[in-house]
């Protein structure tokens, strides 16, 4: 045990183009590296102008001010006698590369740009990057005069190559490449790498994690070595959360691991291992004998060593990889991904804004009650942090409620910061129920909200009464005797009232507690409704931001259930056992209206069809064939095919609504978000006659092996 290393990686909440503070943050990271006596230091991807500049990469300054922040890092004395891997873009013979920059003591010692970039889901790095193509190759790459002028290097190598330190071989692997067939560290490690560096940008999505995990512990199971992944944690200025969990593997086993949600601005990962270990792992036969023929990697040769090559010479409060390496990954439950991804993102959203608050229309419903209970979560890690004496977060929170500079206010009480910064208000019309009012105002009473409730019908019935005036025809509800299209438009102008309202109460209501500023408009259209259509286009799903929006109505009944007993909030069970309805029709003896009779199709149901049509890239034909297969059992090919029908004709008809659909948190792997995610046209053929005739045909000479009384949530 003479080798024994202290590496070190991070997770990073840098944010596009802030190029003073994702500096500050590169600083501090590499600060706590040192003094945890690491001797490599790992960042997430793009850490200087921040992974989300998206078309930003297109411009001269963003590349200008990264070489910039890599000049004011180089001349300090914060990479001396430490090895650090840090991201920015560089122009490279005119074309623009997604680079890792490996620097020491004031030296480039290689600039290596990803070859495998990611370009599906939410990611289009070839919109901005090319991939470096020639494997195994480098050139030199002349360094910009403010480069020069700290470092004396003319030049520096650029391309596919690997470190050669005194006692070990460093390797780099970017993000995407981890997730590739033939990863990079394959060939890396056959050719003696010891060590990999992973720097990623790699958002949350729910029941994500496990996968990342399980191919960082496969990446040197097989293979041995030791694995460093890096990640941005937090919202750099859009949908995406990156929910950070830097850890580190040996030979297949998770040694280290940082939090995946957390109000942390750096957070760094450290383990002390022993390199022998790796080399031990590698002794099989078959590994030798395809490392023996393995093709060769430049090595760019440091006259630096890891270790410190004493025996036994470590601090005694560093964990050895070996003595924990079987204790596994952590990860969270759904429930609680829920409860803290959004929650995160919304507090980083809040204070980059710089607003004073969030406003939410509460309807008595589990959506909006979702939406609230999140930010409630968000104000209890607010009041978490406070207590750890976490100064950014005091000092954040201080600006938010209009404390003065020298304040000694701390957000100790999440309640009472919940009462300063989260706004909630009940529309009511006559058509709500005195259950749903009953609820809001019990849940905000709960949480702490600064509550409204109040009765909208004098605004219902003045534009009534205007196109009444204007048309001399008075439309009707359909329970008193008026068509569908009368029908339809009542209930819309009571939904776009209340987009209205919103949005008038954020602006005012710091106005009315005697503060300054304004509030953000949160929405609470889940991702079924939204997949489906059922909403109305400038309604309350119209707002700011929406951190449910990526989240299915079962995982929202999931969460609301853990809230119910983690957060001790008994009024939830209220929510849970409530009939989903939008309350916009009249309600009488024989009627009310309810969601699911609405659309036509259960939330489970829709879950089904948002996977099939999205994650599978199933078409209506498609879809049809694996449900016979899937829900035979209970239902007849004909139920079958007239249920996946209607949703492609709903989702088909209502596809437009996604073009001005609320940006939302994403979180589920088949959100229906039209900006970048899931792009497809807005004006269907909405009854496929083609695919649907296809369906029909086929429907109608399968055999029904459907047997009513099997219960259908069994084979969900």
């Amino acid at each position: 045990m003479g080798h024994l290393i202290t590496l070190a990686t991070s997770s990073l909440n840098q944010w596009a183009l802030d190029f003073q503070g994702n500096y500050e943050r590169i600083i501090q990271s590499i600060a706590i590296a040192k003094e945890h006596g690491a001797t490599l230091r790992v960042g997430p991807e793009l850490e200087i102008p921040g992974y989300g500049c998206y078309d930003h990469f297109l411009e001269g300054d963003t590349i200008l001010h990264s070489w910039e922040v890599l000049a004011k890092i180089l001349e300090s004395d914060n990479t001396m006698g430490i090895v650090c891997d840090i991201g920015m873009p560089v122009v490279h013979k005119n074309v623009i590369y997604n680079c890792r920059v490996i620097v020491h003591d004031r030296q480039i010692l290689l600039i290596r740009p990803k070859m495998w970039l990611a370009n599906d889901g939410n990611y289009r790095e070839m919109r901005y990057f090319t991939p470096w193509m020639k494997h195994r190759q480098w050139e030199d790459h002349f360094l910009p005069r403010i480069i020069q002028t700290v470092t004396k290097q003319i030049k520096a190598p650029f391309g596919d190559c690997v470190i050669s330190t005194v006692d070990t071989c460093i390797g780099v692997e970017l993000c995407e490449e981890l997730f590739t067939p033939a990863s990079p560290h394959i060939s890396m490690g056959l050719d003696g790498v010891e060590i990999f560096t992973n720097s990623s940008g790699s958002h949350h999505e729910l029941r994500k994690l496990y996968t990342r995990v399980e191919l960082i512990k496969e990446a040197t199971l097989k293979l041995g070595g030791v694995y460093l992944y890096a990640n941005q944690q937090g919202c750099d200025g859009d949908r995406l959360y990156y929910d950070g969990c830097a850890m580190i593997a040996m030979n297949g086993h998770i040694i280290a691991q940082g939090s995946q949600f957390s109000l942390n601005d750096v957070e760094v990962v450290t383990a002390t291992i022993d390199i022998e270990d790796v080399r031990s792992h590698r002794t099989s036969r078959s590994r030798g004998l395809q490392a023996a023929r393995s093709e060769v990697f430049h090595r760019i040769e440091v006259p630096f060593a890891l270790s410190s090559g004493k025996f036994g010479d470590t601090d005694e409060t560093m964990t050895l990889g070996i003595q924990v390496k079987l204790s596994g990954a952590r990860f969270h439950t759904p429930e609680e991904e829920i409860a803290l991804g959004p929650a995160c993102w919304l507090w980083d959203y809040l204070r980059r804004s710089r607003t004073q608050g969030y406003f939410v229309p509460l309807s008595g419903g589990i959506d909006s009650c979702a939406t609230a209970v999140i930010v409630y979560s968000m104000c209890r890690l607010v009041a978490e942090a406070a207590r750890k004496g976490d100064k950014q977060v005091i000092a954040d929170a201080r600006r938010m409620v209009g404390e003065p500079e020298d304040s000694v206010y701390i957000p100790l009480d999440p309640h009472e910061f919940c009462n300063k910064i989260f706004h909630t208000c009940y529309m009511g019309t006559e058509n709500s129920s005195a259950e749903t009012r009953k609820r809001a105002k019990a849940l905000s009473e709960a949480i702490g909200s600064y509550h409204v409730d109040l009765n909208m019908d004098t605004l219902v019935t003045s534009v009534r009464d205007l196109f009444a005036f204007v048309t001399g025809m008075r439309p009707q509800f359909r329970a008193h005797g008026g068509s569908g299209a009368e029908n339809l438009a009542l209930q819309n102008i009571q939904a776009r009232l209340r987009m209205l309202l919103a949005y008038l109460f954020a602006q005012l209501l710091p106005w009315v507690r005697g503060r300054q500023g304004a509030l953000l408009v949160l929405g609470s259209a889940n991702v079924d409704e939204s997949l489906r259509g059922y909403l109305t286009k400038y309604d309350c799903s119209s707002a700011d931001i929406n951190p449910i929006g990526g989240i299915s109505k079962t995982d929202l009944k999931k969460f609301i259930a853990y809230a119910r007993d983690a957060f001790e909030i008994p009024i939830l069970n209220d929510f849970l056992s409530a009939i989903p309805t939008a309350e916009l029709e009249p309600i009488s003896e024989t009627y009310v209206q309810a969601d699911e009779a609405d659309m036509g199709m259960t939330y489970d149901e829709l879950s089904v069809f948002g996977r099939f049509r999205k994650v599978e890239k199933c078409g209506p034909y498609g879809m049809f064939t694996k449900l016979v297969h899937e829900w035979g059992s209970f239902l007849s090919p004909v139920q079958i095919a007239e249920k996946v029908k209607h949703f492609f004709f709903e989702y088909a008809r209502n596809r437009h609504k996604m073009t001005t659909l609320t940006p939302s948190y994403h979180a589920e792997s088949y959100s229906p978000d039209d900006n970048r995610f899931d792009l497809r046209p807005f004006l269907y053929p909405s009854r496929f006659p083609w695919q649907f005739k296809k369906i029909d045909e086929v429907a109608a000479i399968l055999p029904d092996r459907s047997n009513p009384a099997v219960d259908k949530t069994k084979t969900d």
